[in-house]
């Protein structure tokens, strides 16, 4: 007999099924029990009853709760007086004719039929496997998956392609710290975990992709807080020939039908998406990802906004020429073009706090969901941003010679955007931290309690990679 999900068991009243799952709840009342199953499509009930209570005693001893399960049985109508219509399958019972344990489970370390937020985090992550059974944890998954999905399928229809760039990358001077992996072939080598895309979805431009994306892994070496980790997920994209405003149009146009579609019990506060500068936001909210809800205390109003015309540099000194070389950094990063009109003070190297570059972030209820911009597609405009960070022309070469050299080769005019694909599932599914809507996160202190991460290795391996560990500082 194949198989039937638990979900399409309602299609099969008065017919014998096979069910594999979960023993989600065990209930003995007397010489009947009660059980309930589940399976990744729902669940239903199912009972023992007494006149085969005695030739399936011995299966039943030991059917305890989260133990694996097959279960053959007849789907039964229940009577009127016993339907339970807001509950999945609450109009069928299985009346169990066989029931074979295929995995005991042992007594769980907490409970996962109930809501797990209040477990203790540690205890949660360092057993994550039985967490994410709970029904809150299932949902965040199985709606992430969904997502996705729909995202992918929007990006193709507009003639984006789907491009995997590596996790074994180089390091370079561009923001935060870098995670580094040691090179056993090249002694005192090392690749870097990509904080980002940014590089090569650029020379995906170069090389005439015209419309890429991904859900790329990212890795940055930062301290942890609620809506940040070790690694995470961007929707990372890129479109060549487009102006600001494509750009920014295709993604609140992507938002606006993904939230309408999959979530639509969700209010978009104000269409279209409102634009704030930088100045104004700073003015009027203090930070450049303002909360403009109108109502904060309503879960499921989504108050999008793009902030645009940010400064492209700020000054890293005191001193009393600004303009010198080495005492400026980037706001985003250094690959961004300046708006039009600016394009001469950076080639000429004046009134360099007041360049504005085409950098674009989306904001939803005071969280920055994503960031980008137009690109500098010529390398002679991005040499003099590395010049304006202090960069001399040897440490271009080595770091960035890559990316100048295709820009001599006909790369068109691009720009792109990078959506914090945690954080928002964060927002949409109104969790506290984006912990939740991860499979498996590290803590916030950048543990994982599960495989017991970080870890030391063997003085092999320590050997083989050319490494000298430091001892500790007392």
């Amino acid at each position: 007999m194949e198989r039937t999900y638990i979900g399409e068991t309602g299609q099969h009243a008065g017919e014998t099924v096979l069910l594999k799952g979960w023993i989600d709840v065990r209930r003995d009342q007397g010489k009947m029990v009660f059980f309930d199953f589940r399976d990744m499509t729902g669940y239903i009930q199912g009972v023992v009853l007494p006149n085969r209570a005695a030739e399936m005693a011995e299966a039943v001893k030991d059917a305890r709760p989260e133990s694996v399960i097959v279960v053959e049985g007849m789907v039964n109508k229940r009577p009127e007086r016993n339907v339970q219509a807001d509950k999945q399958n609450g109009d069928i019972e299985l009346e169990i004719t066989a029931l074979t344990i295929l995995n005991k489970a042992e007594p769980l370390p907490f409970e996962i039929n109930i809501d797990t937020v209040d477990v203790n985090e540690e205890v949660r992550l360092k057993h994550r496997y039985l967490d994410l059974r709970s029904v809150r944890m299932q949902r965040n998954m199985r709606k992430r998956d969904e997502v996705q999905k729909y995202i992918r399928d929007f990006l193709h229809e507009r003639k984006f392609i789907e491009v995997e760039t590596p996790m074994l990358t180089k390091s370079t001077p561009e923001g935060a710290r870098d995670y580094v992996v040691p090179s056993r072939v090249y002694p005192g080598n090392f690749y870097a975990l990509p904080q980002s895309p940014q590089q090569y979805k650029q020379l995906l431009m170069t090389a005439g992709m015209e419309r890429y994306f991904q859900f790329a892994k990212c890795m940055r070496d930062e301290d942890g807080r609620g809506d940040r980790q070790p690694e995470f997920t961007q929707l990372d994209m890129e479109m060549s020939f487009v102006t600001r405003e494509d750009v920014m149009q295709t993604n609140e146009a992507l938002l606006i039908n993904m939230v309408t579609k999959l979530f639509p019990e969700k209010k978009i506060q104000q269409l279209p998406f409102p634009r704030i500068s930088y100045k104004d936001a700073m003015e009027k909210y203090g930070n450049d990802r303002p909360d403009i809800r109108e109502d904060k205390n309503d879960p499921n109003l989504l108050a999008f906004c793009w902030v645009i015309d940010f400064p492209f540099f700020e000054s890293t000194s005191k001193s009393d020429n600004p303009d010198a070389q080495g005492q400026w950094t980037y706001t985003h990063n250094p690959f961004s073009r300046p708006i039009e009109e600016h394009m001469d003070n950076l080639m000429n190297k004046e009134a360099v706090g007041n360049i504005l570059t085409t950098q674009y972030d989306i904001c939803l209820n005071g969280f920055e969901i994503g960031g980008g911009s137009i690109r500098n597609h010529s390398f002679e405009a991005l040499s003099k941003v590395f010049e304006l960070l202090g960069h001399e022309a040897e440490a271009i070469e080595k770091d960035f010679g890559h990316m100048l050299q295709a820009f001599k080769v006909g790369t068109p005019p691009h720009g792109g955007i990078a959506w914090g694909f945690d954080r928002l599932m964060m927002l949409l599914l109104n969790e506290a931290n984006i912990r939740e809507v991860m499979a498996f996160p590290k803590t916030g202190e950048g543990r994982d309690p599960m495989m017991n991460a970080p870890s030391t290795i063997s003085d092999k391996q320590i050997d083989e990679l050319h490494i000298v560990l430091k001892k500790p500082k007392q």
